[in-house]
């Protein structure tokens, strides 16, 4: 800008030096005189910054201290971040509350389903109170209450008032059929039905899904608590790589505990050669596996195959997280039962669906197609570990538990109180009671409240809003689109 104005000055005097009109003459060397003046100005100052600048000291600045941070403020930013969002399938927690959403939950209603259930839980200011009507399968009660007194230690202050009943064994209890007439109205005097909590369910029942007691353990299988058995799982993982796994579909349980079963047996190569399936199965015969030690029963050791299938048992079975964490694509066979988190499972993400009617056909299929289609198979397998390692950590557990109490909390219409034939129970006073394995596995799994102190500690996820109706329509429609793909295989 400056040099153009220099510029402009001498091309200007210059013409009014060629020019011989005086009054054009007069307005040039006007123009000339102002231009060459504009410019030597910005020239004198442009300079005189420089200069100036070269020997001005360099400037400091001083700023106030900033407050210094509370250790408490400190320890919450680098160790309790934001919680993250929780899975999408604790999405089911407010479908599975949903016939107590508008009515809300009396005591009666709870006694109603007493005849039902193996004992009657009570929390009232954090402590736990238990009824027992009926006495459970193996351990199943004891490692289910102590779940959840590891609920209230770990979110300790933070679980509400409860009265709830619970039943341990397999065969949903809340049928549909029993509280609604055939024209889907509520007429009938039997409803609302008795709010029962459970491992599993099905379409034609209500009860509420809950975690099973073997996430703490189940000494009657040596099976772990479910955050050392991951672990061990995961390891074992990274011991062998896919392609050298055995390029088998396998399977190995109590074939004698349902009829299904027993045909998943027939799927194994025939005697004579004739046919062979694709399948390795064996029969596991608990009473043999107790007088050898559990010698043949180690789960980490079932995860040398390409395939693990997973069918059902009495009902639901157990089995199927373990199964998902091999890191091998899981074959799970038609099952009408669910329990709390495999209703986040997605077909051909996590699991290759197999028909039953057509079960022996159907694996030698899904095997055939993955040893062709080798990268897509070994992606199914890392989704369903992927799966059991993130959104189903003992962390997430607890949460599932946490929002659940929660939810079904405040559909509480009266005030619990502790029932008469009800005593106190906590993690002392059940470990005082227990030796061995049993002792051993709830130590192993204890929560000391001091570990998850709310300033130290990540806080629970945040739980999901519920479907819309489009939206779980829009599910569903998606998982048995899913699954016809899949049973094309």
């Amino acid at each position: 800008m400056i040099i153009a104005l220099v510029i402009l000055g001498c091309y200007v005097a210059w013409r009014v030096a060629k020019q011989k009109e005086t009054k054009l003459s007069t307005v040039y060397a006007a123009t000339a005189f102002v231009s060459q003046l504009i410019g030597a100005i910005c020239i004198f100052f442009f300079f005189f910054g420089i200069i100036r600048k070269q020997y001005q000291p360099e400037t400091t600045y001083s700023f106030a201290p900033l407050a210094p941070q509370s250790e408490s403020e400190m320890v919450r930013q680098t160790k309790n971040p934001s919680p993250p969002t929780c899975p999408d399938y604790f999405r089911w927690i407010h479908e599975d509350l949903w016939p107590w959403k508008d009515i809300g939950i009396t005591e009666e209603m709870i006694k109603k389903g007493e005849k039902n259930a193996n004992f009657r839980l009570v929390v009232v200011n954090g402590k736990a109170y238990v009824e027992t009507y009926k006495e459970s399968v193996q351990t199943r009660d004891k490692f289910t209450l102590w779940g959840i007194l590891q609920l209230l230690e770990k979110y300790s202050g933070r679980i509400p008032d409860l009265d709830l009943i619970f039943f341990c064994h397999d065969i949903p209890q809340v049928k549909i059929v029993d509280y609604v007439s055939l024209d889907l109205s509520h007429s009938n005097s039997t409803w609302p039905p008795p709010p029962i909590f459970g491992y599993c369910s099905d379409e034609a029942s209500l009860d509420i899904v809950f975690p099973d007691w073997a996430f703490w353990g189940w000494p009657e299988t040596r099976i772990k608590p479910w955050e050392m058995q991951l672990k061990d799982l995961l390891e074992e993982n990274q011991k062998k790589n896919w392609v050298d796994r055995e390029p088998y579909a396998f399977w190995k349980g109590n074939k004698d505990i349902a009829p299904l079963r027993g045909d998943l047996m027939k799927c194994n190569p025939a005697a004579d050669g004739s046919a062979d399936w694709n399948a390795r199965l064996f029969h596991q015969d608990w009473f043999v596996e107790i007088q050898n030690g559990f010698s043949q029963s180690n789960l980490t050791d079932q995860c040398n195959y390409r395939y693990k299938i997973y069918v059902d048992g009495y009902t639901w079975s157990v089995s199927k997280r373990y199964i998902l964490a091999c890191d091998s694509p899981t074959l799970l066979i038609d099952s009408k039962y669910h329990d709390f988190f495999s209703r986040g499972l997605m077909p051909l993400q996590h699991y290759y669906p197999i028909h039953v009617d057509t079960m022996c056909y159907s694996i030698k299929s899904t095997v055939t197609f993955g040893k062709n289609h080798q990268h897509e198979a070994q992606e199914i397998g890392r989704e369903g570990s992927a799966f059991v390692g993130k959104e189903l950590n003992m962390d997430r557990v607890y949460d599932y538990m946490f929002h659940l109490l929660n939810e079904y909390s405040k559909l509480l219409r009266f005030k619990p109180k502790v029932p008469e034939k009800a005593v106190e129970i906590s993690s002392d006073s059940m470990t005082t009671k227990e030796q061995g394995l049993i002792k051993d596995y709830m130590m192993n799994s204890r929560i000391m409240s001091d570990q998850y102190s709310s300033s130290y500690y990540p806080s629970e996820c945040t739980l999901p809003a519920p479907f819309t109706p489009g939206e779980l329509k829009s599910l569903l429609r998606r998982k048995n689109i899913l699954a016809k793909q899949g049973l094309k295989i």
